[in-house]
């Protein structure tokens, strides 16, 4: 039966419906139940009168019948049904820290108590049970971070993805949980990110000392001590039944969640890993479904972190299908966005930032690409500041002898690189599979130390384009491709079209709509509900 989006029950139920009845008709109200088994039964209508909210457990009701139960549990779980009568279950308990160290360390801590009550209960006490196996709208939740663009715009592309191959068959949620749910340091990675990208040395630092599996491990679950509760609630807010992790940090802490919930087997967890060649080691743990890489190289740091073959996949990174499926015709787009329609176009990328040498790299080209002889100039120049307004107000300034358009934060990227014939950027992962998919040369000038490293050699050693630092010796490759070594410019195009993988994000997607489809739907009702609201 088809569920309601809202709260879990029949679409066509009363919002108070009639309490279900004669599952156990000989039972006195607060009967307990200690050493009986029962069968399933699949009717949600059940109300729950907990007397405490810590409900870490997959319960089922059934009939009796004459085999004991095999575990002893505490404290009681009240089921209320019509006329009065209860039914109380035990639930296990066992503390955070016992979960955090006990589960992945093999300790044995204790964790006191927290006397808040669960936020997750309806008026009356009873909490709202979603029945795995119906017939309903499956919800995926992208766990992101705005530390720079790539991790949001991969994540929208799997959302618009989603989109166009199933419609409304999955409900779509990115969300940034340590942003919106937790507290410092984790809600302003952003800041943090933006603050160490300008210091590249402690970002190198930071990046390689935590490398190691077990300083990281200790930190994250350091990190679940404190904020595992609120992880869990912005979890559970959507109750997903599909989470993909697009960010390095999303792994560890959601992943025990899961566990602690026993929600593992129920829950798929795939990581789509947004880094082409190096990546940290925090992108992969063994408990996912499914790892998406997108490079061999990638695929064999996965395998030597521990995961199995079969938990891998190699497609690619996911880029918008917008820009993926993009059909377009340079002298249109150059139409269309005002650009001189003969002279060849470069395309100056600071990132979503603005960083890297951008200005003097501009600057550099403003001087080359005009041929003070003839008296013209021999291409034009397009650059894109990201959310740098000072770079904007900047480069507005300055007189130029070529055509130069200059943008801030751009999101029809699509149409600038189809307009442009290379590209100058930052070893960003995203924007070189974009330049790719566009079969753009690429000039590299700029790379963050650490995951952007690799990069690289995967640009240079693949022929797709060249990596300097120099922003004079940039703007002379530009010139001489515009000019005396326009067959280098092409033979790099094409190669950088041999490495494009536009199709990434759909067969991303379409795998992860097969593990939904192959997952075994279970007969019994679960709980999304937080674990941990009575505990610190």
């Amino acid at each position: 039966m088809r569920r309601s989006r809202s709260n879990g029950h029949d679409a066509a139920m009363p919002r108070n419906p009639k309490k279900f009845h004669g599952i156990i008709p000989n039972l006195t109200p607060s009967a307990t139940i200690t050493n009986q088994r029962y069968k399933p039964f699949s009717d949600p209508r059940v109300s729950l009168n907990l007397h405490q909210s810590f409900i870490p457990f997959l319960f089922s009701l059934s009939l009796p019948q004459q085999s004991p139960l095999a575990v002893s549990l505490s404290p009681p779980v009240k089921l209320r049904f019509s006329g009065g009568s209860q039914v109380s279950l035990a639930s296990p308990r066992r503390s955070i820290a016992e979960k955090v160290f006990g589960g992945y360390y093999n300790g044995n801590n204790s964790h006191k108590r927290h006397g808040s009550a669960s936020n997750d209960h309806d008026s009356d006490g009873g909490m709202e049970l979603v029945e795995i196996g119906a017939e309903k709208t499956k919800t995926v939740l992208i766990l992101m971070s705005d530390t720079g663009g790539g991790h949001r715009a991969s994540a929208e592309a799997i959302r618009d993805a989603f989109q166009i191959e199933f419609g409304d068959q999955y409900r779509i949620f990115v969300k940034d949980v340590w942003k919106e749910y937790t507290g410092w340091p984790l809600n302003d990675m952003e800041g943090q990110y933006k603050f160490m990208v300008k210091h590249v040395q402690l970002w190198n630092v930071a990046f390689h000392t935590t490398s190691p599996r077990w300083i990281h491990s200790l930190y994250l679950a350091a990190i679940a001590a404190y904020y595992a509760r609120e992880v869990e609630q912005g979890m559970m807010e959507y109750k997903p039944d599909i989470i993909i992790s697009v960010h390095p940090l999303m792994q560890h802490i959601p992943l025990w969640v899961l566990k602690w919930q026993g929600l593992q087997k129920k829950v798929i967890f795939v990581t789509v890993i947004t880094d082409l060649s190096t990546c940290h080691p925090t992108w992969f743990h063994p408990w996912v479904n499914r790892c998406y890489c997108a490079s061999e190289e990638v695929a064999k740091k996965a395998l030597q972190d521990g995961l199995e073959e079969s938990q891998i996949r190699v497609y690619g990174l996911p880029i918008r299908p917008s820009f993926a499926r993009a059909v377009l015709v340079k002298d249109e787009l150059r139409e269309e966005l005002g650009m001189d329609p003969n002279l060849p176009a470069v395309l100056l990328m600071g990132g979503g930032e603005g960083m890297g040498p951008v200005k003097k790299t501009a600057k550099a080209l403003g001087e080359v690409l005009f041929d003070k002889e003839a008296e013209k100039p021999i291409g034009q120049l397009i650059i894109i500041c990201g959310r740098n307004k000072s770079l904007v107000s900047t480069l507005e300034s300055v007189e130029w002898k070529v055509p130069v358009k200059i943008r801030g934060f751009e999101t029809q990227m699509a149409k600038w690189m189809g307009a442009c014939d290379c590209i100058i950027t930052k070893a960003g992962p995203g924007t070189i599979a974009e330049a790719l998919i566009r079969g753009l040369p690429i000039i590299l000038n700029d790379y963050i130390p650490g995951q952007e490293k690799g990069n690289v050699p995967y640009v240079v050693n693949n022929g797709a384009g060249v990596f300097t630092r120099s922003p004079k010796e940039t703007a002379r490759i530009v010139a001489e491709w515009f000019t005396t070594k326009s067959d280098e410019l092409q033979r790099m195009s094409e190669n950088a079209l041999k490495l494009a993988q536009p199709e990434a994000v759909f067969d991303i997607v379409r795998d992860i709509n097969e593990l939904a489809q192959h997952r075994e739907p279970t007969n019994f009702p679960y709980l999304l509900t937080s674990s941990f609201t009575s505990l610190i």
